[in-house]
């Protein structure tokens, strides 16, 4: 008998895929209510400090201590977006110690929970890489409850945990593979790959009958026609790929910068706050939240909105990153992908503006990234574009050439580097603290 009939026939293997499957419904179920709930949370804000704007001065920066304090003191591992700490479990040798302060049920709890407070403080705050990191590391504390074997607990679990994650929270299956390959770099190995796969199918059909498909972008078939409209993509994937690296420059250097210094993290949260603060006040509400909202506005023509929201958009996602709380940044950069895109259009229209806020969006997706298949997938299935696809990978491309002239190193890859960094410091630091 093959080792594959073996396996097949196995009670225990059997046991093993079905805790596993019911691991990625269970993440459906998670991601699809922390989407929900982040949507009622942004809302919530934004209307109470449009009705009482002296609101934001005052909840913006204690809430946003108030949230790191939280992260740092009970939560350590979940601040940020999440990804830096998967790919580092998912890159280095660790022992299962060492894993669980980078991927465990502690630290998916708080990254539920954590993000909403941000959001309910005025943070511009995403959910992708939380989304990511709760996968990863729910899918790891049931390995570890269930005793999965090693080759599935060094990085089979987390791989799949963290595409699980993605993909419900875009309901981009497709997506969820792409940034299983490109953006966590691994390959997908013959019993990795159906681990994955299985892992998104089951959180996203999870996620699609409780959010109906899509929350992001109802069915909007576009097309481009052949002619002077196609130079609308290298005006939007060099306009998206340029904006989007230098968001991603600010965040490394500044991130830097604020670590060689040492400030102290909840002064920092507290001035993250008051600029958000003034940033909402300028934009009227606008820069605060997710920001799907508005991006669906404005692809639908709903939305008549300033233009320096992409502007805004872009600094109060730099100022809620530099916060330390668990906060990703994949939502709001389509904001600011959707705002540039119809500047785009309105300054330059040379295309139809729903084609160029997508060809925007996926421009500023990949050069904030620099990953440019996830980029250009992610976007297609949220719109069902598909007429639009040699447009938005060519966008893509484009975009993430031009965001390496200003960044050698992609942001999460330079992120990573700097948490291992940080990490090995700290680790130094405690032993230092033993021999005295």
């Amino acid at each position: 008998m093959s080792e594959y009939s073996k396996s097949f026939f196995s009670l225990k293997s059997w046991k093993q895929r079905l805790v596993f499957w019911l691991g990625a419904v269970i993440i459906g179920l998670l991601i699809s209510t922390m989407t929900l709930l982040s949507e009622w949370a942004s809302e919530f804000y934004r209307s109470v400090s449009l009705a009482y704007p002296w609101f934001n001065f005052v909840v913006a920066p204690f809430g946003l201590a108030l949230t790191a304090w939280i992260t740092f003191r009970f939560f350590p591992g979940s601040q940020g977006s999440g990804i830096p700490q998967v790919k580092t479990a998912l890159e280095l040798p660790h022992t299962q110690e060492e894993r669980a302060k980078l991927v465990s049920f502690r630290i998916a709890i708080g990254k539920t929970f954590l993000p909403i407070m941000g959001l309910l403080s005025g943070a511009s705050v995403g959910f992708g890489g939380p989304a990511t990191h709760v996968g990863a590391s729910l899918m790891s504390a049931i390995g570890r409850v269930f005793k999965f074997p090693p080759h599935y607990m060094e990085k089979g679990l987390l791989l799949a945990g963290s595409a699980a994650g993605f993909a419900a929270m875009f309901s981009a299956p497709l997506g969820g593979i792409m940034f299983a390959i490109e953006e966590m770099g691994r390959t997908l190995e013959a019993r990795i790959s159906t681990l994955v796969l299985t892992a998104i199918i089951f959180s996203g059909v999870t996620a699609y009958s409780i959010l109906n498909h899509t929350i992001y972008f109802t069915d909007n078939t576009l097309s481009l026609a052949w002619g002077k409209s196609w130079l609308a993509i290298p005006l939007c994937g060099i306009t998206g790929g340029l904006l989007g690296g230098i968001f991603s420059k600010i965040i490394v250097s500044g991130q830097a910068y604020l670590k060689k210094f040492k400030f102290p993290i909840v002064g920092i949260a507290f001035v993250c706050g008051i600029i958000i603060a003034l940033l909402g006040f300028l934009s009227h509400g606008e820069s605060f939240g997710t920001g799907y909202q508005l991006a669906k506005n404005i692809l639908q023509d709903k939305a008549t909105i300033d233009p320096l929201f992409p502007l805004y958009k872009m600094l109060a996602t730099i100022a809620t990153c530099f916060s330390g709380i668990p906060s990703g940044i994949f939502v709001p950069s389509i904001a600011t992908g959707a705002g540039l895109g119809l500047n785009l259009a309105n300054w330059v229209p040379i295309a139809p503006t729903s084609v160029m806020i997508l060809l925007t969006i996926t421009a500023y997706f990949a050069g904030m990234l620099q990953s440019p298949l996830t980029s250009f997938v992610v976007v297609l299935e949220m719109t069902h574009s598909h007429d639009l696809s040699i447009p938005l990978m060519a966008a893509a491309f484009l975009a993430s050439g031009t965001s390496r002239l200003i960044n050698h190193e992609p942001l999460y890859r330079a992120l990573c580097n700097a948490y291992r960094v940080s990490r090995n410091e700290e680790a130094n630091n405690n032993e230092k603290q033993k021999q005295k």
